[in-house]
């Protein structure tokens, strides 16, 4: 069997993926049976000599193969849609050795992004007898808030209405931040709910997160959450000056990722070229989408424009953010 895991959440991408794992078998010897490949690097001859080869007192052995399928997605702008050289001949010989595999091995195919319908890896999980496909989405909306509420059931606790929409606020659908947090916010609490309150004292990142609710409210043009977010980093403290800051730097880092995606480079080459810690080149791979190149550009040179006027007293930088903030998302640039 073999299987096409791709998606952007990578926590339940983690949690599906240790439960093939624990089927292996005895835990002490299931690292000789589990095997990881790198799919820039790999070759068809590596791939069936890792398939082929039988488990090790065991009835499973199981072959990982990290960023095969996202390789083959054609790029935007690119005249042909075909699969690259390099990698045609890998393809051609997955048609033929993927229905022949043995019964002990589980191969698996994994990719941190979503992976389209015409991806020849996926064609062939997908037509294949013995493969499967299994996307992996964010849960958002009445989904993303029954995930948290069931969560911190499963962990003995119980959790207010306003804290869960507090939370999902704050950090969106990152499910393992999420999951860290629910931890420590049920460790604070004890026997008692956890309440809106207690996710407002307790929860890191929070004016990073929101930040990024907010950039995402921006992208979307949705000036009622954009204005929710701008009063919720006010409301915990954080000057104007410094949300403007923020503000500015997280639409340079988009701007310049744009720029960077448009050449051509992957997400692990923007990542290094921007020096960027995981989860904000995460958080800025999905907002980069909802910005075209010319929008970026007209919104750094509106920053910039008020940016002048905050620092020659012409406008009061919280009047600013919020005129800003309705600007942005009327605006049709």
């Amino acid at each position: 069997m073999f299987y096409l895991f791709h998606g952007e959440d990578e926590y339940s991408r983690t949690l599906a993926l240790a439960e093939m794992k624990a089927k292996v078998g005895d835990p002490s010897i299931s690292q000789l049976n589990i095997i990881s490949l790198d799919g820039e690097a790999l070759t068809l001859e590596e791939l069936i000599l890792a398939c082929d080869a039988p488990p090790f007192l065991s009835q499973r052995r199981l072959v990982i193969v990290r960023d095969l399928a996202s390789q083959l997605e054609p790029r935007r702008g690119a005249k042909k849609r075909g699969v690259p050289p390099a990698k045609r001949e890998l393809v051609e010989g997955l048609k033929e050795c993927l229905p022949q595999m043995p019964q002990s091995t589980r191969l698996v195919f994994i990719e941190g992004r979503r992976i389209s319908k015409s991806n020849p890896i996926r064609r062939l999980a997908s037509q294949l007898e013995g493969g499967f496909v299994r996307e992996f989405r964010p849960p958002k909306g009445d989904r993303l808030r029954q995930w948290i509420r069931e969560q911190v059931k499963e962990k003995g606790g119980q959790i207010s209405p306003p804290a869960v929409e507090k939370l999902t606020n704050f950090l969106g659908s990152d499910l393992r931040l999420l999951d860290q947090e629910i931890e420590k916010l049920l460790t604070y609490t004890g026997e008692h709910p956890i309440e809106k309150e207690d996710v407002h004292l307790l929860v890191s990142q929070v004016q990073t997160a929101t930040i990024f609710s907010l950039v995402d409210a921006l992208g979307h043009r949705d000036s009622r959450k954009a204005t929710l977010y701008l009063h919720e980093l006010m409301d915990a403290g954080q000057p104007s000056l410094y949300i403007f800051f923020m503000i500015t730097r997280q639409f340079r880092l988009l701007l310049q990722a744009k720029e960077l995606q448009i050449e051509g480079l992957g997400w692990q080459a923007i990542q290094t070229r921007l020096r960027l810690h995981p989860f904000v080149a995460q958080k800025l791979a999905q907002q980069v989408r909802n910005f075209s190149r010319s929008r970026l550009e007209a919104i750094h040179h509106r920053l910039l424009e008020v940016d002048t006027a905050i620092k020659t007293g012409q406008m009061e930088p919280q009047l600013a953010l919020d005129l800003l903030a309705i600007e942005l998302c009327t605006s049709r640039a």
